[in-house]
């Protein structure tokens, strides 16, 4: 058996974890204005059925009464709203890349949806041990500079019998489709995010980012490794996309 990945992203010419968690920070701040429309035109909004899997799949513990939710890394908030939908549960929502908590929040307010936002990061989280009963994590889990910090840190906030969901890009075990895929992160991706973003950067590094993040086995052997048991994941629109589910 393999030791399971530790390492996080790398970003170009970023060194170390520091310089790695800002380049990240200031990439998002770069393209949230046009984040949403592009997650939904590059996926042909499939990722809108991603996340409602998500929330499905974590239904027993958003059933329980008074549970505690925490969406890290949540973005432009659109699991978050989702999560925010069941309205019988606490949601708080925190990512450290200010411009898209402000988006995240103009959604909420057309929504009239109320969620706390905090602006924190996921290798930090500002709430106590055992606090959280599911913690949950869409597509930016990968971006950390740090995945093992980032899992004991998930691995820390929750109860006993709590759970983490993430929700992550992963590489197709076809190899078919895997060579599609590549094709289409390494040529399309970039010409079309960049032009409509203004960043080709960050629509080089996003789909890059895939491709140096650990499979799906080898991050469910991560959690293992965190603390969690039971740890399970289901591949979606053949192995793009996995959904990892631990408890604690």
């Amino acid at each position: 058996m393999t030791a399971p990945p530790t390492e996080g992203t790398k970003p170009p010419g970023a060194a170390g974890q520091r310089e790695a968690a800002q380049w990240v920070r200031h990439m998002f701040a770069s393209v949230a204005h046009r984040y949403d429309l592009l997650n939904h035109l590059l996926s042909f909004n499939i990722d809108r059925s991603w996340r409602r899997r998500t929330v499905e799949r974590v239904e027993p513990v958003l059933a329980r009464p008074a549970a505690r939710v925490l969406d890290v890394c949540c973005g432009t908030g659109d699991l978050l709203m989702a999560l925010e939908a069941r309205r019988d549960s606490a949601v708080w929502g925190c990512d450290f890349c200010r411009p898209m908590l402000a988006l995240a929040r103009r959604k909420l307010a057309a929504a009239e949806m109320c969620c706390a936002l905090t602006e924190a990061d996921a290798l930090g989280l500002p709430f106590p041990d055992a606090s959280i009963d599911l913690v949950t994590s869409a597509f930016g889990f990968r971006n950390l500079a740090s995945y093992q910090a980032g899992l004991e840190e998930m691995a820390r906030v929750l109860r006993p019998g709590g759970l983490a969901a993430i929700l992550e890009f992963s590489r197709p075990p076809s190899r078919v489709f895997a060579a599609l895929y590549d094709f289409y992160s390494r040529l399309l991706l970039p010409a079309v995010g960049g032009a409509l973003s203004g960043s080709r950067e960050a629509y080089a590094y996003l789909p890059a980012s895939v491709r140096r993040f650990p499979n799906a086995g080898e991050l469910a052997e991560a959690m293992r490794a965190a603390g969690f048991r039971e740890v399970s994941f289901e591949r979606m629109t053949a192995g793009i996309v996995a959904l990892h589910l631990g408890w604690r």
